[in-house]
């Protein structure tokens, strides 16, 4: 009994999977209906109309006809744009090089060929003594912060004194070079300049506001004066070559703060005395009572001719000497 019951389940469940596949030889649908799934319609919330009073909506992109993101949005193609860098940090130097100091307003970096440029630039355009004064950097210089504020520090601190004990203020800073890209003293294949680093500056002269000027390399200036300055210019820069150190300083004088082992300086400045002073070789004035130029033009003719005469007889009787002669005898002669 139970062998039957299990054979007539399994042959009524091949029957019933059977109906819901239709048999591919049923072409005019005669065989059984296929029973069709009970659909439950789920109920979609719609949302509530928008109420008359509500403020409408601003800024708000009408939607693309086409499906297409809008261009300011990057799309999945598109990728995002980089991130800025961040910015540089500000030296310490720049931060004390204020307007009070000196007007060095900043300047982006250089990058030339050679290793030529530098960063935390400056353009040194004018000095702010301590009484407010400025000293204007003519023409203005282009360095680095850290020898800009060492040529302030030296223009405030010891030359602004050293005016006043001339009576004056100063007020131009006589600017030769600053940053260029070169080697050494100009020469093909030589080592990089520190003005190639903007780490340099040659000065040859200051001028003071009362119209006066001090050549640092002129042999006129007071010794006294000349000698000051090679002393503070050699207490703050690690460089100062001028005359005597080779023929290309010699008539300005080269700072720089090269960065040496053991902070070895080079102080080579030869502070020469004044050249002698030596009168002129002048014609005498001609006396009042003196001739006519023409009469003393003719007799000077006339002297120059008897003194040929004289000349012509005295070699006579020297020539005939050598010639024999009958002996007379000494006769002295009166003094």
């Amino acid at each position: 009994m139970v062998t039957a019951a299990l054979g007539l389940s399994l042959v009524l469940a091949e029957r019933a999977e059977a109906r819901k596949y239709t048999s591919p030889l049923d072409i005019f649908g005669i065989a059984a209906p296929r029973p069709r799934p009970v659909v439950h319609s789920a109920r979609i919330p719609l949302p509530r109309p928008r109420p008359e009073e509500a403020p409408k909506a601003s800024g708000e992109a009408p939607p693309e006809p086409d499906g297409k993101p809008p261009a300011d949005k990057p799309g999945a193609d598109k990728p995002a744009e980089a991130a800025a860098p961040p910015e540089k940090p500000v030296s310490a130097c720049r931060l004390a090089l204020t307007e009070e100091i000196a007007i060095a307003p900043s300047i982006p970096d250089i990058r030339g060929p050679g290793a030529c440029g530098g960063e935390d630039l400056v353009r040194l355009e004018a000095i702010v003594l301590p009484d407010k004064r400025k000293v204007t950097v003519k023409p203005a210089a282009i360095l680095r912060c850290t020898m800009a504020s060492a040529i302030a520090d030296w223009l405030r601190k010891d030359m602004a004194p050293l005016a006043t004990s001339l009576g004056s203020t100063i007020g131009e800073l006589d600017n030769f070079d600053s940053f260029e890209c070169r080697g050494r003293n100009r020469v093909a294949g030589a080592l990089l300049s520190e003005h190639g680093k903007a780490n340099a500056l040659d000065v040859r002269g200051i001028k003071l506001a009362n119209g006066q000027s001090i050549g640092l390399t002129d042999r006129t200036m007071p010794r006294e004066v000349r000698e000051r300055v090679l002393h503070s210019v050699c207490s703050r820069f690690s460089t100062v070559l001028g005359p005597g150190s080779d023929w290309y300083h010699e008539d300005h004088i080269h700072l720089d703060l090269a960065q040496r082992r053991n902070d070895y300086r080079i102080c080579q400045w030869n502070v020469w005395d004044p050249l002698p002073q030596i009168a002129p070789l002048l014609p005498a004035e001609r006396p009042e009572e003196a001739p006519p130029r023409e009469v003393a033009a003719k007799s000077e003719t006339k002297s120059e001719t008897k003194e040929g005469a004289d000349d012509e007889a005295a070699e006579k009787p020297a020539a005939d000497a050598g010639k024999s002669q009958p002996h007379k005898p000494a006769t002295k002669k009166r003094r």
